[in-house]
């Protein structure tokens, strides 16, 4: 049987609280038992330092131990004064005011000479015994001798004992049921978050783009949420976008082949002529859907990143001004003045020749179908720190402040003022974006001082 997240995030839990509660209930009846018998030796050590003070009053009295031998009456006599002297005299404050009989150690206790003879008591002395002495006038005049506690002796200890282990054993059962609903909780509340991202990740796998998780936390899992949001937010700006571009890609497809097939129609059915004009026609609208196709083509390479580049150390001067003397007819033929402001020393890139002349290309192409009769196209190039920025701007038309970002998607193309009525299909910039970016580049469009439309461009040195 395969354990799901819940049972097994539960179960882990739970040992935690099982060995914790283990390890604490050895280590608290050990302590226990330790100090119990601490408390034991305690208690005796008091009794013998007050049935050494009786001894040593009796042993002054008589001058020697003769009146104890053999007399096991006044042996218990005595030790049974010392015990009320000692609850009297709040010796024993510290302990329970239970009664305990002072003939509970008398089978461990003797009483030895000052040369350690026994006087009376055990009649062999254990090695391990402890031994206190009884002292009068700075002379050491006995001993007592006390045989090791091995268990509680007193019935009473013995019960208290076993009560303080079932309530410590009663303590952990609670301990463990206790952590037992802790982490039950604890599983709930930690795998919620989990159980929606999954039934969230279920929904956006299933095809629902607009599915989203709340961002309840800071930590790991409220990252993980943010960066699912932020998945499913691209997913479904993607989807747009590719349904955008078919229907873009049909329609753009659509125009010269349907002018095709009237022009085609119309000399078949002879309701025109098959003349230099007629094919002129026709060879303008072939020529547009081959540049549409090829621009398609070489967009989606670079989208995939499969468009070649043959990096080598080129100069952006030399290259921008043979772009530009390529075009300076075409821009007189239209009536419009081409401006250069290029740097006397070369500025060097690493660099796709042919990719960097495909993005002037585009540009210069853009501004030239674009730009009002009359009208001026300025270029220029500069250093800044470790880039090379190149800047065209033209005149008016103007494109709208808020429209420029959108300039870069596909198939885009201002209303009114850049139409398909000057030709185009909108791919060009978003093909520039792409080569600027293989490069480490930057493009971006903003409103132009001229009127029309500025294109910055931004490429590193080296």
């Amino acid at each position: 049987m395969r354990l799901g997240m819940t049972a097994k995030i539960f179960l882990a839990l739970l040992a935690i609280g099982l060995i914790v509660t283990v390890v604490m209930g050895v280590a608290t009846r050990l302590s226990f038992q330790q100090g119990f018998r601490d408390y034991l030796l305690e208690q005796e050590r008091q009794r013998l330092e007050a049935l050494s003070a009786v001894l040593v009053d009796v042993f002054q009295e008589h001058g020697d131990w003769r009146f104890l031998r053999d007399n096991p009456r006044q042996w218990r006599y005595l030790q049974r004064l010392a015990s009320r002297q000692l609850y009297q005299d709040g010796h024993g404050s510290t302990h329970s005011r239970r009664e305990r009989s002072p003939l509970s150690a008398a089978a461990r206790l003797s009483l030895l000479d000052h040369e350690k003879e026994l006087v009376i008591g055990q009649l062999q002395v254990d090695r391990q015994a402890t031994l206190y002495p009884i002292v009068a006038d700075e002379q050491t005049v006995g001993w007592l001798a006390m045989t090791p506690l091995q268990s509680p002796i007193s019935p009473t200890d013995m019960h208290f004992q076993q009560q303080q282990l079932k309530a410590g054993l009663l303590t952990g059962v609670l301990a463990l049921l206790l952590a037992a609903a802790t982490s039950l909780l604890l599983t709930w509340r930690l795998l919620l978050p989990v159980r929606e991202l999954a039934g969230a990740t279920h929904a956006l796998a299933a095809g629902d783009y607009a599915s989203r998780v709340d961002v309840s936390s800071g930590d790991a899992l409220g990252r993980l949420a943010q960066d699912f949001n932020h998945l499913a937010d691209t997913l479904e700006r993607n989807e747009q976008l590719r349904r955008v571009f078919m229907a873009d890609v049909s329609h753009e497809l659509r125009t010269p082949l349907a002018v095709l097939r009237g022009e085609l129609e119309a000399l078949q059915d002879g309701v025109r002529q098959l003349t230099p004009a007629s094919l002129q026609s026709l060879q303008a609208e072939l020529a547009a859907l081959s540049k549409l196709v090829d621009d398609l083509y070489e967009l989606a390479l670079s989208d995939v990143g499969a468009l070649t580049y043959q990096k080598t150390s080129i100069d952006l001067v030399e290259l921008t001004q043979a772009c530009l003397n390529g075009f300076r007819g075409r821009f007189e033929e239209r009536g419009l003045a081409l401006e250069q402001h290029l740097p006397a020393e070369p500025l060097l890139l690493l660099a796709d020749r042919a990719r960097l002349m495909q993005l002037l290309n585009n540009l210069l192409e853009n501004s030239l179908r674009y730009t009002d009769a009359g009208g001026l196209l300025r270029v220029s190039l500069a250093r800044q720190g470790t880039e090379v920025v190149m800047v065209l701007e033209d005149s008016a038309p103007a494109v709208e402040e808020a429209l420029l970002p959108q300039l870069f998607e596909r198939f885009y193309r201002p209303e009114l003022s850049r139409s398909r009525a000057h030709g185009g299909a909108g791919l060009g910039l978003p093909l520039c974006r792409n080569i600027v970016a293989a490069h480490a580049g930057r493009i971006e469009a903003q409103a132009s001082a001229l009127g029309g439309l500025r294109i910055v461009v931004r490429l590193p040195l080296g």
